[in-house]
């Protein structure tokens, strides 16, 4: 389908809507993620430090089931403006942590949607929509994150693959990850998020064209930062980016990599971190600042 420059129109009116969401940090979902992550973490206790991206699994979505749409998402025309494309991914994330947070913390995230963009590729048109969040806890601003969302088109008879980028060559420290459809519904599950893509295969592959279910890309920038968690114990981040490049599918095993990026910081705390498929394509790519 093709977008109108009217619909592009008003869906530039949601740029300044806000959005101001309350949590509490709890055990319950720390400790389940430790479990699907296959950690052996300690069970936490009152201000145990709340490691990056975990944040996610707070400020959850809680649509009634009269309001979810065909794809397994709230129906569009809330918060986020109501793009008439099927396909919608989180394309990347930029994040900078002010404050640690920690259990028991009351917490607080403010949303604005920054900017509505609209761009034509080869497969058709491109929506992005680009979110602002801060969070804050009883200490104040504790995190800033850009949230980057990408709307496609259905795909055609006659699209063609993008051509793939080979993944860097030398790595310090490498995971295999074998995905499969328990993992993806736990996480799924952690953060109430019931789009299809991620359990639902005769959805993913008859009514979206994948070849098998998506691993959620802040499932793997999760895997990334739990990566250099396990090789530099201690340590903690200032900043963390990361921009999906390709699809990651449950049908084959991925790995994710880091090294230090010695030539653009000789200190050793800028690391360079991605992902990548069986094939050795690239499939996500992000840069990690430890403090």
């Amino acid at each position: 389908m093709r977008i109108e420059p009217k619909t592009i129109q008003t869906l530039q009116e949601w740029v300044g809507k806000t959005e101001s969401l309350k949590d509490v940090i709890t055990a319950a979902p720390m400790k389940a993620l430790s479990a699907t992550l296959d950690r052996p973490d300690p069970v936490p206790s009152s201000g145990s430090f709340l490691p990056e991206l975990w944040h996610w699994l707070y400020f959850l979505p809680h649509a009634r089931q009269s309001e979810i749409g065909p794809d397994g998402h709230p129906k569009r025309g809330g918060f986020l403006p109501p793009v008439p494309l099927p396909r919608r991914m989180w394309a990347g994330s930029r994040l900078e942590w002010i404050k640690p947070m920690v259990l028991g913390d009351s917490i607080e995230r403010v949303s604005k949607i920054e900017s509505v963009t609209h761009k034509s590729g080869r497969s058709g048109d491109l929506i992005f929509v680009l979110v602002h969040h801060e969070i804050f806890n009883q200490s104040g601003l504790a995190l800033v994150e850009e949230h980057d969302i990408v709307y496609r088109d259905a795909p055609g008879s006659d699209d063609k693959p993008v051509a793939p980028t080979a993944a860097p060559l030398e790595a310090k420290w490498t995971k295999t990850i074998t995905p499969d459809d328990v993992l993806l519904f736990r996480y799924s599950a952690l953060t109430f998020n019931g789009h299809r893509i991620h359990y639902d295969r005769k959805y993913v592959t008859e009514v979206e064209g994948y070849p098998g279910l998506i691993v959620h890309g802040p499932l793997i920038a999760t895997l990334l930062v739990d990566l250099i968690r396990q090789s530099i114990p201690e340590s903690k981040l200032k900043r963390f980016e990361f921009r999906a490049i390709r699809p990651t599918f449950d049908i084959n095993p991925f790995t994710v990599s880091a090294i230090p990026d010695l030539e653009a910081d000789p200190s050793g705390k800028t690391i360079k971190v991605w992902s990548e498929d069986h094939e050795g394509w690239l499939t996500m790519q992000a840069t990690a600042v430890l403090i």
